[in-house]
C-alpha cells in the first residue's frame, strides 16, 4: 500500500458534453501540448512565413479552467493576449503514430483559449529562454466541455470576440498542419496517451485583453466558451 507524504492533489478534469444520458462524465487530463504558429496568417503575424514542422510547448494539466465564467488576470504581466484554438482530446495514443492511427486516438474536441503573457514571451525569445512563464501559468488554458464527435470539417469557423467585437476569425482548414498531422508529429516526440489534450494553434488577430473583458471563443460545430477576466 502506498503512503503519500500528503494527500494527493485532485486530477484536473474537463466536462464531457452531455450526450443525452445525463451521466456527468468528465475527461481526466494527463497533460496539455500546444502547437505554435499553425495558421499561415498568424505565422506571418508573429514574424514567420514557411511550413516548418510544427513545434510544441506544454502547459501543466492544472492550467485548465473548465467551462469558466471567470478567469483570473495573471500576475507579472501588463500584456496578456488571447489565442482561440481547436482542442483535441485523446482516448488513446502511442509513439510514432500514422495519421490514421492519430485520428483513431481522438476522443473528442473542445474550444480552448491559450492565454499568453506576451511581454514575458518577448523577453524570453530575446534571450533564447524557455516560454513556461509566458505560457504555462495558472489558469492559462480556459476550455469548453468536450464534444464527442468526428473531426470538424475544414470549413468550420474558428472565432473569438472581446466585449462583442470580433478579433479572430479563421477556419479549421487554414491549419498549416492538419489535425492528424499534428497528433502524429507529437507522437514522434512523446508517447501519447488517453487524457492528453492538444491545442492545435490559433488564427491571426491575437491581441491584448484586460480585467473586465469578456471573451467569447467558438469553433463551429464543436462548442462555445465564454469567460470574463477578473
Amino acid at each position: 500500500m502506498t503512503t503519500y507524504a500528503f494527500p494527493p492533489h485532485a486530477i484536473p478534469t474537463v466536462p464531457v458534453e452531455d450526450q443525452g444520458g445525463g451521466s456527468g462524465v468528465v475527461f481526466p487530463v494527463r497533460r496539455i501540448l500546444c502547437v505554435g504558429r499553425n495558421y499561415a496568417a498568424h505565422r506571418r503575424e508573429m514574424g514567420g512565413d514557411d511550413r516548418d514542422p510544427p513545434f510544441f510547448f506544454a502547459k501543466p494539466a492544472d492550467a485548465i479552467v473548465p467551462e469558466p465564467t471567470k478567469a483570473p488576470y495573471p500576475p507579472a504581466t501588463t500584456d496578456l493576449h488571447h489565442e482561440i484554438e481547436l482542442v483535441v482530446a485523446l482516448k488513446g495514443g502511442g509513439a510514432n503514430l500514422t495519421p490514421q492511427q492519430a485520428l483513431e486516438a481522438v476522443f473528442g474536441y473542445a474550444v480552448g483559449v491559450d492565454l499568453t503573457r506576451r511581454d514575458l514571451q518577448a523577453q524570453a525569445k530575446a534571450k533564447g529562454q524557455p516560454w513556461e512563464a509566458a505560457k504555462a501559468f495558472d489558469a492559462s488554458a480556459p476550455i469548453s466541455a468536450i464534444r464527442i464527435m468526428a473531426a470538424p470539417p475544414p470549413g468550420a469557423a474558428v472565432t473569438l470576440s472581446v466585449n462583442g467585437v470580433e478579433r479572430q476569425r479563421g477556419q479549421v482548414g487554414d491549419m498549416i498542419w492538419n489535425i492528424a498531422e499534428v497528433i502524429a508529429k507529437a507522437s514522434e516526440l512523446w508517447t501519447l496517451a488517453a487524457g492528453d489534450l492538444i491545442f492545435t494553434g490559433t488564427p491571426e488577430g491575437v491581441g491584448a485583453v484586460v480585467r473586465g473583458d469578456t471573451i467569447v471563443g467558438e469553433v463551429e460545430g464543436v462548442g462555445r466558451l465564454e469567460f470574463t477576466l477578473v
